[in-house]
């Protein structure tokens, strides 16, 4: 059975061990050590990475009782030179903690049990069964977790008798029955883990709660410790100098500037939607004014898809007409009409577009559809054309 060092001092970085036992499976190595201070991944703990005689380590787990290391390449058997990935075990060491800790604070201050812990690569979580928090609650809830923090109350790791177990105010019973390993913050909790955390809660460096998102019958806390929750704060830090900068402003008035462009561009966008109905309005006039038949069709070389449908529906709501229109800028078509014709917009773009690479569809009064390129456009427009000529008199 492999001697596990993390349960005798997690703080070891580097390590002689013996090789016991190597099988190959799926193009990897699956090792075992005669000691390993490798933790495997359990209990919401992922496992830990590092190197077995300079070679890789993808994964740790146990498998058969045994703690199984998976390499990506073949080591050869004897003695051999351990490496662990300090900086992702510390913050796992960091995480389990932490998450000991708010778990903690929040039966304390609201009864509330943790319901599961996920300490992912992108963000860490606890399910509580709380439905809600105010906003008054996150902030004692936070509060009172970095006091704890503050305080370097000490964690104190150990095995104990199911005999034993029944003189402890446990926060949950353990899944096993012999070998209970307690952690202890000094104070706080005593807590059935198996995972690896840190000596005292001062390493734990902070705990920031993200967000709380409601679900159907719980709440999920959102939250970072320690090196994790300083990266963010300067990665946020960054941003806000960065928008101080762009608006010439202070940090305290950053939202008061953004504010107030957004509402200037609000602003400009009314005034461009005013100025393109006004001008949809004199193309229009003209448009008609060229053309006195009930099919019109026209290319534009600079019209949106969205300019295309506004003078379209124009044109059908002043005259009866079957309007056809193309946008060389967009590769875009659109077909309108207002009844004048036998003429579905919708069933006919869906029958005759699939030649010219074009997607879209609408209803009987009006289509749309995209094309790959301006030559499957013209190609269209031309057949759409001819085909629409055929149904209208002038």
């Amino acid at each position: 059975m492999t001697t596990k060092l993390y349960y005798e001092d997690t703080s070891i970085k580097t390590w002689d061990s013996e090789i016991l036992t190597v099988a190959e499976k799926d193009s990897h190595f699956y090792v075992t050590l005669q000691e390993t201070a490798f933790y495997p991944e359990g209990g919401g703990q992922p496992s830990d990475r590092g190197k077995i005689a300079g070679i890789d380590i993808v994964d740790v787990q146990v498998i058969n009782e045994e703690i199984v290391h998976v390499l990506t390449r073949k080591p050869e058997l004897g003695k051999v030179y351990c490496e662990l990935d300090w900086e992702r075990r510390f913050d796992h060491m960091q995480h389990h903690s932490g998450q000991h800790l708010l778990s903690a604070v929040c039966r304390e201050l609201f009864d509330a049990n943790t319901l599961s812990f996920h300490l992912g690569t992108d963000y860490v979580t606890i399910d509580v069964d709380r439905k809600e928090f105010s906003k008054d609650q996150v902030n004692s809830l936070e509060q009172l977790a970095n006091q704890y923090i503050f305080e370097n109350r000490k964690l104190h790791t150990y095995f104990i008798t199911s005999e034993q177990l029944k003189e402890l105010p446990v926060v949950k019973l353990p899944k096993v029955t012999e070998n209970i390993r307690i952690v202890e913050m000094e104070g706080i909790e005593y807590n059935p883990c198996g995972g690896t955390h840190v000596r005292q809660t001062g390493e734990i460096g902070m705990i920031k709660l993200l967000k709380m998102e409601k679900q159907k019958s719980f709440t999920r806390i959102y939250f970072k410790c320690g090196f994790r929750a300083l990266r963010d704060f300067s990665e946020s830090l960054a941003i806000i100098t960065r928008l101080s900068s762009k608006y010439s402003v202070g940090r305290d008035d950053i939202l008061d500037r953004i504010n107030r462009s957004e509402q200037n561009q609000k602003h400009l966008l009314d005034e461009n939607e005013k100025l393109k109905e006004e001008m949809a309005l004199f193309e229009m006039k003209e448009i008609l004014s060229e053309n006195n038949g009930i099919l019109i069709t026209r290319e534009f070389s600079n019209k949106s898809l969205k300019e295309l449908q506004l003078l379209a529906a124009k044109i059908t709501s002043k005259r009866d007409a079957v309007v056809l229109f193309g946008s060389v800028l967009e590769n875009k078509a659109v077909l309108y009409q207002n009844g004048v014709i036998e003429v579905n917009c919708g069933q006919f773009f869906k029958q005759n577009l699939g030649v010219y690479g074009g997607k879209g569809g609408g209803n009987d009064k009006s289509a749309q559809a995209g094309f790959p390129n301006s030559e499957s456009l013209a190609g269209f427009l031309t057949f759409a054309e001819l085909e629409l000529k055929k149904l209208t008199v002038d």
